[in-house]
């Protein structure tokens, strides 16, 4: 009995720690910071972490994090990295950490796209 409840165990934290690798730009740009912490950077999973970003809402977080903030580069450091595809994986990240967002249609993304030119221009101002 007690083996069946472990295998069971392993399989659903496997199957819950799996979901956000599903996502390809997730796999490809975001686990190389995401998945272990690098810099500082909030593990997908880390509740208390992610909390406060995702009080900030999903069209700032997702904006913000598309031009860089804190140690992350823009794009996730990855140049052609589109603004949709970047808010797709946002959003697996963060519903693995406690949030409850929704791919974005065509109207968020507008909203995040207006969001994404104000805060590099705020950026640009900075320097």
């Amino acid at each position: 009995m007690a083996i069946k409840f472990l295998g069971w165990l392993c399989a659903a934290i496997a199957f819950s720690s799996a979901a956000a690798a599903t996502d390809p730009v997730y796999q490809q740009v975001c686990a190389v910071c995401h998945a272990a912490g690098v810099a500082g950077a909030p593990k997908v999973g880390d509740t208390k972490k992610w909390a406060p970003l995702i009080a900030e809402g999903q069209v700032i977080l997702t904006a913000h994090g598309y031009v860089g903030i804190r140690a992350m580069p823009a794009k996730g450091g990855k140049p052609d990295l589109s603004l949709k595809d970047f808010a797709g994986a946002l959003v697996d990240m963060v519903n693995q950490s406690g949030g409850k967002w929704t791919p974005p249609n065509a109207a968020l993304l507008s909203q995040m796209e207006k969001e994404v030119v104000t805060r590099g221009q705020a950026l640009k101002a900075k320097k």
